[in-house]
């Protein structure tokens, strides 16, 4: 005896294969939404644009999100034999350069035990932290803040954590 696909199922089960097939689709075809070209022509890459050098420190938007750098850092040595970010954040210099010294955990080596020098596991600062640039994002962001999910609106996050 032959059991017979109910026609609504059929459809059903049609329509989830359309749909399955069809997202890779759009997947690959989100690159060259956001290049504007697809992604095997050469485009001209769009003008660099000035790092932010407002020197204002920015909030942060989660828990243990390293700070970011508000200032620009073009020319400055950070390689293996210097790191020109530590001539101002080092413990001895903020004193003179009024720079945030670099966090405690920046001395920790990867055992817990603190060191007396900067760990070399935190030497290259650009692993973390990034400068900022005025620039529109290429997607939409659509993160929100743990403050603003406990206590509703940015500004009253802000008062009730006074």
């Amino acid at each position: 005896m032959i059991r017979r696909i109910p026609l609504v199922s059929a459809m059903a089960l049609v329509g989830a294969l359309a749909v399955g097939l069809a997202s890779p689709a759009f997947a690959q075809n989100a690159p060259e939404a956001m290049r504007g070209a697809p992604i095997v022509e050469t485009t001209k890459p769009p003008p660099l644009v000035n790092a932010d050098n407002s020197d204002v420190r920015r909030a942060r938007n989660y828990a243990m999100q390293p700070p970011v750098i508000p200032h620009k850092i073009d020319g400055y040595q950070l390689d293996k034999n210097a790191n020109r970010c530590m001539f101002c954040h080092t413990r001895t210099r903020t004193q003179e350069s009024q720079a945030p010294m670099i966090s405690v955990t920046h001395f920790m080596g990867r055992d817990g035990n603190f060191l007396a020098e900067l760990s070399p596991r935190r030497y290259f600062c650009l692993q973390c932290h990034v400068p900022q640039a005025p620039l529109e994002p290429l997607v939409d962001n659509e993160f929100i803040d743990v403050d603003q999910m406990l206590y509703g609106q940015p500004d009253e996050a802000q008062r009730r954590r006074r």
